[in-house]
């Protein structure tokens, strides 16, 4: 079969995935996982699927489910708000997602408990699901676990709480596998606490999905696991995540022979039978890998800083006011970034505001909004060296869409698309711009 690529940093290519590419990486993560999913649901393990079967994700999925007889269901959309009536009627015992839905449930969990004045309580209730996950993934590690006083907390928010956030799931979920990009530690760690135990995994559309999941039972927060079996995962020289194993496909549609030839692959795709994926990354002493940014969205300043986007963007998303991000600088003086709001939880925001209901400007303009995006801002700054930060940004009208065509399918960023369609708005940051501004952020409404 073809599948093609999501076309993120460039055009999207046709990946050719063979019969034997779906058996090796199916029967595997079947093994794997399954056994797992049956033992602690005690029940019949079953999924709703979501995601476009146009992405090999859910085409990976679909196949899977039908080998191992496990319940599927379809839903038509990945919107959390139109898969909540689906999620209660099918009730499934575990999920395949990308971070944008986890964040999406969060995020609105909040804002439900902001509107009945209960925003405190639900601040409390999450740091006590991340304290609780914490010392739940300690314990399946062989760590000392949630102690007598943690318990008792964590009991009375699952009443009040964490039973909302499974019901908004399904209500019978346990597990959930979450792939496309990274999701916040410390969004894993409420989940982990409110009853939701969610794998990180790591793959392409060129290895049949996953290639690496972190173990069962065994997660760790911020890394995207170790190679399932049958897998090779490793590190080049210059930091670069290489891959092989029988779930890598053969060739691209436009190479036929890349895989055979070394003059036909001019990208350089294949060395010694192992994959160069793009991705750049790191293996920790116990074996797990961590995703560290992608070779083709390094953006590099013209003062010769190197800077991955990806992990400064993914930090940015999880505020609950940003709905999407897209960080700047290439060939620049400094990084910047192109900011897009959540329009529900903006306009609850500025309606709690003094003067709120009252104020008839643009929501991106409103100086207490500004000020909660600058923060978040300083918070992602405060985790990257000061060539790296973030010094100028733009909140945007409107949202990057499937529908405008700034999304994939799957949720991801179109960058050059982005970065075309608003680069008016890129020029605006660094007009007279000069050196790097050494005093503090700006930030402008666009």
């Amino acid at each position: 079969t073809l599948i093609y690529t999501s076309g993120t940093t460039g055009r999207p290519k046709g990946c050719a995935l063979t019969h034997a590419n779906f058996l090796a990486e199916c029967d595997t993560v079947v093994e794997l996982l399954l056994p797992v999913f049956e033992k602690v649901s005690r029940q019949q393990p079953s999924t709703l699927l979501f995601l476009p079967l146009a992405h090999v994700l859910g085409r990976m999925v679909e196949v899977a489910c039908v080998r191992a007889r496990i319940r599927l269901g379809h839903a038509p959309s990945i919107k959390p708000e139109e898969l909540r009536a689906d999620l209660a009627g099918f009730h499934p015992t575990f999920l395949l997602g990308v971070p944008y839905l986890f964040e999406k449930i969060f995020h609105t969990g909040r804002a439900q408990a902001e509107s009945i004045g209960r925003a405190a309580s639900f601040d409390r209730a999450a740091g006590i699901a991340r304290r609780y996950g914490q010392a739940l993934l300690s314990a399946l590690s062989g760590g000392p676990g949630p102690d007598r006083k943690l318990r008792a907390a964590h009991a009375l928010y699952d009443v009040l709480v964490y039973r909302r956030i499974r019901k908004a799931l399904g209500g019978d979920i346990r597990f959930a596998v979450c792939g496309g990009s990274s999701l916040s530690p410390d969004l894993l760690l409420f989940f982990a606490g409110a009853g939701v135990l969610i794998y990180e995994g790591y793959g392409l559309t060129e290895t049949t999905a996953a290639v690496t999941v972190n173990p069962p039972l065994r997660p760790r927060p911020g890394s995207v696991g170790m190679p399932i079996p049958g897998a090779g995962v490793r590190i080049s020289d210059e930091g670069e995540i290489e891959v092989r194993g029988g779930m890598v496909f053969a060739r691209y549609r436009e190479q036929p022979e890349a895989r055979l030839k070394p003059a036909a692959d001019p990208e350089g795709t294949f060395s010694d039978g192992w994959f160069s994926t793009g991705d750049l990354g790191r293996i920790d002493q116990d074996g797990y890998l961590y995703v560290t940014g992608r070779k083709k969205e390094l953006i590099i300043t013209n003062g010769g800083k190197n800077v991955s986007p990806a992990p400064m963007e993914d930090r940015l998303r999880v505020h609950p006011l940003i709905s999407q991000c897209l960080v700047v600088g290439n060939d620049r003086p400094f990084v910047a970034a192109l900011i897009t709001l959540d329009a529900e939880a903006a306009e609850a925001f500025v309606e709690k505001m003094p003067g709120g209901d009252r104020y008839a400007g643009p929501l991106r303009e409103h100086p207490a909004l500004r000020a909660e995006v600058q923060g978040a801002v300083d918070e992602v700054n405060e985790t990257v060296s000061r060539a790296e930060s973030i010094r100028k940004f733009v909140i945007l009208e409107g949202d990057f869409t499937e529908e405008n065509g700034m999304l994939t399918p799957s949720l991801k960023v179109k960058r050059r698309i982005v970065e075309q369609g608003f680069a008016d708005a890129i020029e605006g940051l660094y007009a007279k711009a000069g050196p790097a501004p050494d005093q503090g952020l700006e930030s402008a409404a666009g």
